[in-house]
């Protein structure tokens, strides 16, 4: 695959910033609203480019999460090859540098993608059970950290505190943690049905579950980083 343009994205909850690198010098160069519509109409204008077309370029931008959705998404329907890079890579390649706003990390990023195309992975979407999965998981997570942030502190102040108030307090969080605990089960009931319900997650699910000492959601947690297809 030979690459004409190398495009990278600073990707931010409002805006994206662009840029264009040819091998020698940044061509292009704008802030877009995050918002496919916005997106589309940025690509327009690169393919004003001399001699641009999709195939012959890479848009290279760092995982952000949930503010990445709207350009994979669009950048897909578009063709355009995607390579989605881990943010410390890009800082590690670049090593100590003067300068930083959205703008110069866009340039960053695509002279990133140039000086290591050879290194370059395209982006996939993962599958709809997979991206299932990971918004299950994730949710999962937060609410065991909700729970955590109620009832650690009531179990540390066992002792420290009056037992009329230490009383008082713990029952002032049962009910909180008694929907806690409800949402938490019913997250965990879709997950395991989820995967039991897809004939590929089952099977890996139980070779990972197979390992002495790793239960289901560490399970659930490495599907989540390593399947994508």
């Amino acid at each position: 695959m030979t690459i004409r343009y190398f495009i990278g994205v600073d990707v931010s909850k409002a805006t994206l910033d662009w840029a264009v690198f040819d091998g020698k010098t940044t061509v292009f160069q704008t802030q877009s609203v995050n918002s496919p519509a916005a997106i589309r109409t940025t690509v327009k204008l690169m393919k004003a480019l001399p001699g641009f077309t999709v195939a012959d370029s890479v848009c290279c931008l760092e995982h952000t999460g949930i503010y990445s959705t709207h350009i994979l998404s669009s950048l897909y329907r578009l063709r355009l090859p995607i390579w989605l890079e881990s943010s410390l890579q890009i800082k590690k390649a670049g090593g100590l540098q003067r300068g930083k706003s959205d703008a110069i990390d866009a340039r960053r990023i695509a002279e990133y993608a140039f000086r290591f195309q050879d290194q370059m992975c395209l982006w996939q979407p993962p599958r709809p059970v997979l991206q299932k999965l990971a918004a299950l998981s994730a949710l999962r997570q937060r609410l065991l950290r909700v729970r955590h942030q109620l009832q650690q502190p009531i179990n540390e102040q066992q002792g420290f505190v009056e037992k009329s108030l230490q009383k008082q307090l713990t029952k002032d969080c049962q009910v909180s943690l008694k929907a806690i605990n409800a949402d938490l089960a019913n997250a965990e009931k879709q997950i395991n049905e989820l995967i039991q319900s897809d004939d590929r997650l089952k099977e890996l699910f139980g070779w990972i579950t197979s390992v002495p000492g790793v239960g289901d959601a560490i399970a659930t947690e490495v599907l989540v980083a390593t399947c994508i297809g």
